[in-house]
């Protein structure tokens, strides 16, 4: 064995769940960011978590309205979900630039994109300093899926985006 860094070991453990983190701006808009750091934390109560560079608008927006969508992106999305991981929303509308069609949830005021395998809509717990990144654990408050959507993956230490089947 060699050694590595963590980020090195990242080639060796693909694939990776991919997510597209849906929040609103302060005009209304649908924000989305790519994170790859995510995770089932509890059942019972029903809590996930994620993890966003500090730097994130998109954690800025969610540590504000308390309110965020965590969505797995279906196939139709994989080149938007490396351009939306690659810029900022704090100067631009991904959606709108990336041609990313939106939809609305039942009762939630966060769209998320057409193409979407999972959506889960939260409420922040907390989040938690956990160095570069804050660690975000947020209540489960619905989930919904489409099964005619093909989920994507992070492959290659996050270099290439695809589904689990190539």
């Amino acid at each position: 064995m060699k050694a590595l860094s963590l980020i090195g070991a990242a080639k060796f453990t693909s694939p990776n769940p991919v997510s597209l983190v849906c929040s609103k701006t302060p005009s209304g808009d649908t924000n989305l960011a790519t994170v790859s750091w995510w995770t089932y934390l509890s059942l019972n109560p029903e809590i996930i978590g994620f993890a966003m560079m500090k730097t994130s608008y998109t954690g800025e927006q969610v540590r504000e309205t308390k309110k965020v969508v965590l969505t797995i992106p279906g196939e139709a999305l994989a080149r938007q979900v490396m351009q939306c991981g690659s810029s900022t929303g704090r100067t631009r509308n991904k959606a709108k630039e990336f041609s990313i069609a939106l939809k609305d949830l039942p009762g939630c005021d966060i769209q998320i994109p057409e193409h979407s395998a999972v959506a889960i809509e939260c409420s922040l717990r907390e989040f938690i300093d956990v160095g570069d990144h804050y660690l975000y654990i947020c209540h489960v408050k619905n989930v919904y899926a489409d099964d005619g959507e093909t989920p994507l993956f992070a492959w290659n230490g996050y270099s290439e985006i695809a589904p689990a089947k190539r």
